[in-house]
């Protein structure tokens, strides 16, 4: 049966510390198990300062950085270089400063690319990317050793919001119209996809995120509260911040 752990950091700026020193232990240990590691990034303010964290971290040097692939759980469907999109943060924040082989970055498309202004279209070739690099013999799915997620006010994971349509959704990635949360048009992994990586890291601070992370552990349903429907194949973490603990059971937390 799948772990799951909750470890509750005292600030958001500790929290990002100790978020990219764990996502380097994970990457160096795959890294060893299997020669290469997979990561899934996210997006969101605490995502940019552990990826600032993992930049600045001495023990970085210590993961082969040509040996990791890179995704994304889901992105803004605007034009490449737009400052909101998830990849164009990774990059400024992190991936600009690693020796990484450019064939394994793999960015959602922009709204600018090949599949123009149909976010549909760009949601397949993302999948297409996704099973070219799956083992044979295997899902059309690559190996996600890690896959960071934030949790939204409202609950929702990536993409994926309470009672939308994409909560419902069963293919690989899919297309977001009409999102509650600008911009309107996304592209986003679904949860059957989350829910293969072997570990899924849930990564929440401050106030506003108490509720939703309160709910989720609760049990909430994962149409209602996404971030309850979604958890690694081999553990799910919920790393928080106090602030983002509040309405946690004492008897789940962890603290540092």
């Amino acid at each position: 049966m799948a772990e799951t752990g909750v470890v509750v950091h005292a600030d958001p700026d500790v929290l990002a510390q100790a978020v990219a020193a764990r996502l380097i232990i994970k990457l160096i240990d795959a890294q060893a198990e299997r020669g290469s590691a997979g990561v899934v990034l996210t997006g969101g303010r605490v995502a940019a300062a552990v990826y600032r964290a993992v930049r600045d971290l001495p023990a970085s040097d210590a993961v082969d950085w040509s040996r990791v692939d890179v995704w994304w759980g889901d992105e803004r469907f605007l034009p490449a270089g737009d400052p909101d999109r998830n990849e164009t943060q990774a990059r400024a924040a992190l991936l600009d400063a690693l020796p990484l082989d450019p064939a394994r970055v793999h960015p959602m498309p922009a709204s600018d690319g090949p599949d123009g202004a149909d976010p549909e279209a760009a949601a397949a070739r993302y999948a297409d990317t996704l099973a070219a690099a799956a083992k044979p013999g295997h899902a059309a799915l690559p190996h996600f050793d890690v896959l960071m997620l934030g949790v939204g006010e409202d609950g929702h994971v990536a993409s994926v919001f309470p009672e939308h349509p994409v909560a419902y959704e069963t293919r690989p990635v899919s297309a977001v119209r009409g999102s509650p949360k600008p911009p309107p048009i996304r592209t986003t992994l679904t949860i059957p996809t989350i829910n293969t990586a072997e570990e899924v890291w849930l990564v929440a601070a401050g106030t506003d995120k108490s509720k939703a992370v309160g709910m989720a552990m609760a049990g909430g349903g994962p149409v209602q509260v996404p971030a309850a429907g979604v958890h690694g194949v081999e553990r799910t973490l919920w790393l928080l911040d106090r602030a983002a603990a509040a309405e946690v059971a004492p008897r789940l937390r962890s603290l540092r």
